[in-house]
């Protein structure tokens, strides 16, 4: 009797560094699905809705403007506070919501999960794609006060041929939210205080990545080690890197960008790895 062929085989054993992207295209449908339903259902009770994705990034520039610029003196140079905050909160807020939406995954769709088999690292990259429509919807109104503090406040705004790596910018700022919030998810499968942690990890992170102030006004006004950490914190060179595209202010250094790029990549498949580990027995923890 022949032997019969399988069409799939679902087995535990694979490799520790495993993105089959080819099972991922053939789950491609349930993917769009996902990102559907993540973009649909975060304001779908809410009463501004999708406005919420202008109100928050526009009021915390305004809240760092009079705090940070006009109550602590923080200086900008010849870009306006407003832009300049605006810029570093619209980076700072694609990276925070790849973290904190992947972080909880294994834990939010155990039910799912436990149930039927598709890759679990779908789940994830649904988050970080969908979060990609509120990062663009961020960027354009950023933009639009670009362009009205160009034409009515006669700030200079100009391009500079470093913008061309601005794709680049968002595939790291994505790998590296993916990454830690694969290995985060993990965790808190067995730990569930990180899930605690988490919130105001990232709250404090924010305030040593140079998103309220430039690099300049850390080295006059912190300690040299702060400066220092604040300076090696490869969320400052993303933040620093995107000023410098879109305001041309700040700075940007081939090695920041180099190091920052590598160590996106590093917590990418440590995070896959870790992801692929968890997998094959969470449903036993959770």
């Amino acid at each position: 009797m022949k032997e019969e062929q399988w069409l799939y085989t679902i087995s535990a054993k694979r490799s520790l560094i495993n993105l089959n992207f080819k099972e991922i295209w053939r789950y491609r449908d349930l993917l769009f699905l996902f990102v559907k339903r993540d973009i649909v259902t975060v304001y779908k009770q809410t009463i501004l809705g999708p406005l919420w994705y202008l109100i928050q990034p526009l009021f915390t520039s305004v809240v760092f403007t009079l705090v940070f610029n006009n109550m602590g003196n923080i200086s900008t140079g010849a870009t306006p506070p407003f832009l300049f905050n605006l810029a570093g909160i619209t980076a700072w807020n694609y990276f925070t919501a790849c973290l904190s939406g992947t972080s909880n995954t294994f834990r939010q769709n155990a039910g799912i999960f436990g149930k039927v088999y598709f890759p679990r690292v779908i789940m994830p990259l649904s988050v970080t794609i969908s979060n990609l429509l509120k990062f663009g919807i961020q960027l354009f109104i950023f933009i639009v006060f670009v362009f009205y503090y160009s034409f009515f406040k006669g700030f200079n705004f100009s391009l500079n041929a470093y913008t061309l790596l601005f794709p680049v910018y968002i595939i790291v700022m994505a790998l590296m939210g993916l990454g830690l919030g694969m290995i985060i998810s993990s965790a808190t499968t067995k730990y569930r205080d990180l899930k605690v942690l988490v919130g105001f990890a990232t709250s404090l992170l924010m305030y040593v990545s140079a998103v309220p102030y430039p690099v300049s006004e850390a080295r006059k006004k912190f300690p040299s080690w702060v400066a220092d950490l604040v300076e090696l914190n490869p969320m400052t060179q993303i933040i620093e890197g995107f000023r410098f595209m879109l305001l041309d202010t700040g700075t940007f250094t081939w090695f920041g960008f180099g190091y920052t790029v590598v160590l996106s990549v590093i917590l990418f498949l440590l995070g896959l790895i870790v992801f692929n580990r968890t997998e094959k027995n969470f449903i036993d923890t959770v």
